[in-house]
C-alpha cells in the first residue's frame, strides 16, 4: 500500500478524528494515560484496539470531550475494520 493511501485511509480513523477534534497530539494522550505513544498511534491506524481499564477510558473521554457512547463507537468501527481485513 502506498504511503498516500495510508495516510487517507489514517485520516478516517475514528479515533484519530476524536484527538485532533480534542486539538491534542498523540504523544500528550499518551502521557495523560501513561500508555506508550505507539499505542495510541495504533489505535488510530486500526492496528489495535484500546484495552484499557475504566478509569483509563473514562480519562480518554474526558481528553477527547467525547461520551463513553462515541467512544464506544469508534471502538466499535475499529473492530469492524479489522475483521473486514482478516476474514
Amino acid at each position: 500500500m502506498s504511503e498516500r493511501v495510508r495516510n487517507l485511509l489514517y485520516m478516517r480513523s475514528p479515533m484519530m478524528e476524536l484527538r485532533k477534534k480534542s486539538g491534542l497530539k498523540a504523544e500528550q494522550v499518551a502521557v495523560k494515560l501513561g500508555i506508550a505513544m505507539s499505542t495510541v498511534r495504533n489505535w488510530e491506524q486500526g492496528k489495535t484496539i484500546p484495552k484499557l481499564r475504566i478509569d483509563q477510558f473514562v480519562k480518554l473521554c474526558e481528553l477527547y470531550d467525547c461520551s463513553l457512547e462515541e467512544l464506544y463507537k469508534a471502538v466499535k468501527t475499529i473492530c469492524s475494520e479489522t475483521d473486514n481485513l482478516v476474514a
